[in-house]
């Protein structure tokens, strides 16, 4: 540990306590970030609320460990293919009565036992791993780690 000249712990010291104390955190907060998300048919929450929890996520731990060593983890075509395939999802949950016979948005159409609560489900976790990926890529955008 180095210290500088008033006393005070040094660079070296804060990174290893802000690195210990994301990882320590971070596990948390992302199944809290999913708890939210998977509860928002019942309860405060859904995918908006649960993708910003998850991509906070991210983003503490990129300012612990430095944005280089996550954004290694975190390609640009996983965070587009991210982005992408909750739209998709959330297309497809809406479309998706169409194929068994119901209008648009006519959850009740699925051949599912509780088809709506399951359908708004998947929408949910679609939403939030849209906008998790969104926020994480402008992230790394604005840290200049990656190109538009």
């Amino acid at each position: 540990m180095s210290d500088t000249e008033d006393g005070t712990p040094g660079d070296d010291a804060r990174g290893v306590v802000a690195d210990a104390t994301a990882r320590l955190v971070a596990p948390f907060a992302a199944t809290f970030g999913l708890f939210t998300t998977f509860h928002g048919t019942s309860s405060v929450g859904g995918g908006f609320q649960g993708g910003v929890v998850l991509a906070a996520t991210v983003i503490l731990l990129a300012f612990a460990v430095g944005p280089p060593r996550v954004r290694a983890a975190l390609a640009v075509p996983r965070t587009s293919a991210l982005a992408a395939g909750g739209v998709l999802g959330f297309a497809a949950v809406g479309v998706g009565p169409v194929a068994f016979g119901g209008a648009v948005l006519e959850l009740a159409a699925y051949p599912i036992p509780k088809p709506a609560v399951y359908a708004t489900e998947l929408a949910e976790v679609a939403i939030a791993a849209t906008v998790a990926a969104t926020l994480v890529g402008l992230f790394f955008v604005l840290a200049g780690e990656t190109d538009a």
